[in-house]
């Protein structure tokens, strides 16, 4: 593990979570311009939670991932940790573009196809934290369920609204 001092490390632990809750945040203002009228007016599964649990759940996951992405940072040399962080950054601009698809832009198909990459980009960057820093891939276990529920509850949603 490179030696760094306490004082790095807690400024490298807020920047990346402020990083994931920014992304997160921009997600939610982009959401929010959809959520009260287009959003709304979709048919919905029965499993689909109620609004007010995605901000709570988003914001949990978000300071999970970053975290994790914190320790796979501090864990290694640039030339390990390299890939993995790598592959973090691209997942979550794959976690904001979904969001952009499906609110955004309103394309449930579209929007079906992307979370489908996201399952994926989220798994490989599980799997790649985990070479590093197993409590890094486990900190992600949440994520993982979480977006697997979401793309269920996407494919869901699109079948119920054929037409949008």
């Amino acid at each position: 593990m490179p030696v760094r001092s306490r004082l790095v490390d807690l400024v490298g632990l807020a920047l990346f979570v402020a990083l994931c809750l920014g992304v997160g945040a921009l997600g939610a203002s982009i959401a929010a311009t959809s959520v009260e009228n287009w959003y709304s007016g979709l048919v919905k599964p029965s499993f689909n939670p109620p609004d007010e649990v995605f901000g709570p759940v988003w914001t949990v996951l978000y300071i999970l991932m970053g975290v994790a992405a914190w320790r796979v940072w501090r864990s290694a040399d640039w030339d390990t940790t390299r890939g993995p962080l790598t592959l973090f950054a691209l997942q979550l601009a794959i976690n904001l573009g979904w969001t952009v698809v499906f609110f955004g832009l309103q394309k449930i198909a579209s929007a079906v196809a992307t979370i489908v990459v996201l399952d994926v980009a989220v798994l490989v960057t599980m799997l790649a934290f985990r070479a590093v820093d197993q409590v890094a891939a486990l900190l992600m276990l949440p994520y993982v369920a979480w977006v697997a529920f979401a793309t269920l509850l996407n494919v869901a949603i699109w079948r119920l609204n054929p037409a949008v």
